[in-house]
């Protein structure tokens, strides 16, 4: 094997290494912010299970986090949480950026 293959590998592995851990952190943003979302609507511990979920198949509705964001701010809406498009994404990308690092420090 060649010196540009054994880099074209590396490479390749450290790209699926890589989309791994995003979509790991993809999902654990997910459950947090479902998490949060339920409290903010007084959902009872069975009934946040139970959102985890929902929140996790709105995800995969289309790529980025539009479908997420859809969901959320739908659900706040019925259930009457007031949080501005701003601040809903703020968190968003918090969650997302505090799953990152979990993920990145083995937790």
């Amino acid at each position: 094997m060649s010196v540009f293959d054994d880099k074209k590998n590396a490479s390749e592995k450290r790209f699926a290494l890589e989309a791994e851990e995003e979509f790991k952190a993809e999902a654990r943003r997910n459950k947090k912010l479902a998490l949060w979302a339920a409290e903010l609507m007084n959902k009872d511990e069975e009934a946040a299970k139970k959102y985890v979920s929902e929140v996790i198949v709105a995800d995969m509705e289309e790529a980025g986090d539009d479908d997420v964001f859809r969901k959320l701010k739908a659900d706040f809406s019925t259930s009457g949480v007031e949080i501005s498009d701003v601040a809903l994404r703020d968190k968003m990308k918090a969650m997302h950026e505090e799953a990152r690092q979990e993920i990145h420090d083995g937790k």
